[in-house]
C-alpha cells in the first residue's frame, strides 16, 4: 500500500457507517491533517480494502470530494488529491471572510473554550520555536476550526471542515516558506488575546484584515498576482458594512 495511505485500516472499520458520505469524511479528515498531500493517487483497490468498503461506495465518496475541489479525476489515470489553483484560493477566502469573523463577533466563548484556545496557542509557540512548519500549520488549522465552533452551528463546522481540507492543500505550496506560518502564529496569539479581553469587534475586524492579507500572500506565492514593489504598502481592503466593519 502507498505510504500515504498507510493507517486507514489501523483504526478498524466503521461497519455501521459504510456510506459514501462516511468514506468522504475519512478522506477529507486525512487531507485536512496533511496526511494525503496534493498529487497523491487514491487507489480504488487499496482504499476499498483498507476501509472495508465496495468500490461503488468509494466512487460515491470521490464524487463528493471532487465536488468540493479536494480531489481531481483525471481520465484514464485515476483520482488524485487536488492542487488548488488561484480561483480555489479566492473561493476559500470568500467563505472564510464570511464565517470566521462572524463566529468571533457573535459566537459563545466559554471559559473552557478560551482555555482550549490557549492550548492551541501553546502548540503553535512550540512549533515556531522548533521551526516546525508542519506543527505551525497544524496549530493554525486547529485554531481556525475552533473559531468557527464558537458559532455553535454544526452546519458551519461541517462547512469549515471542507474548507480546512482545501486549506491544507494550499499550505503545501507554502512548505518552503516558513515565515508565512511563523508570522501568523504571532497574529493568532494577538487574536486570541483580543477575544479573551472581550474585544470582539476589534478581533473580528483584525481577522478580516488577516484573511485578506493571507489570501494576497498565497496568490503572490503561486504566481497568480504580481508581488508588490519593495517599500509599497498594499491598500487595505475595506471591511464593508456588517461583520468586521470598524
Amino acid at each position: 500500500m502507498n505510504a500515504a495511505l498507510q493507517g486507514f485500516a489501523e483504526g478498524g472499520h466503521a461497519t455501521h457507517a459504510h456510506t459514501g458520505a462516511w468514506v468522504a469524511g475519512v478522506l477529507r479528515s486525512r487531507i485536512s491533517a496533511g496526511q494525503l498531500p496534493p498529487g497523491t493517487k487514491l487507489s480504488e483497490q487499496k482504499l476499498s480494502e483498507a476501509l472495508g468498503v465496495s468500490r461503488n461506495t468509494l466512487r460515491e465518496a470521490f464524487t463528493v470530494l471532487a465536488g468540493e475541489s479536494v480531489v481531481q479525476r483525471i481520465p484514464n489515470r485515476g483520482v488524485y488529491v487536488a492542487a488548488p489553483g488561484a480561483e480555489d484560493v479566492r473561493e476559500i477566502y470568500r467563505v472564510r471572510r464570511l464565517i470566521e469573523p462572524a463566529a468571533v463577533l457573535w459566537g459563545e466563548a466559554s471559559a473552557e473554550t478560551l482555555d482550549s484556545f490557549d492550548a492551541i496557542i501553546a502548540k503553535a509557540r512550540e512549533a515556531k520555536a522548533a521551526g516546525s512548519v508542519q506543527g505551525m500549520a497544524d496549530a493554525n488549522q486547529e485554531l481556525h476550526k475552533a473559531l468557527v465552533a464558537l458559532s455553535g452551528s454544526a452546519s458551519l463546522q461541517e462547512l469549515m471542515e471542507k474548507v480546512l481540507a482545501e486549506m491544507r492543500l494550499v499550505f503545501h505550496a507554502m512548505a518552503t516558506t516558513p515565515d508565512f506560518h511563523s508570522h501568523y502564529v504571532d497574529r493568532n496569539i494577538a487574536l486570541v488575546a483580543q477575544i479573551r479581553a472581550g474585544k470582539r469587534e476589534e478581533a473580528a475586524a483584525e481577522l478580516r484584515r488577516y484573511l485578506d492579507e493571507a489570501e494576497h500572500e498565497l496568490l503572490v506565492h503561486i504566481g497568480a498576482i504580481p508581488a508588490e514593489p519593495a517599500g509599497h504598502t498594499k491598500p487595505a481592503v475595506p471591511a464593508g458594512p456588517g461583520v468586521g466593519a470598524t
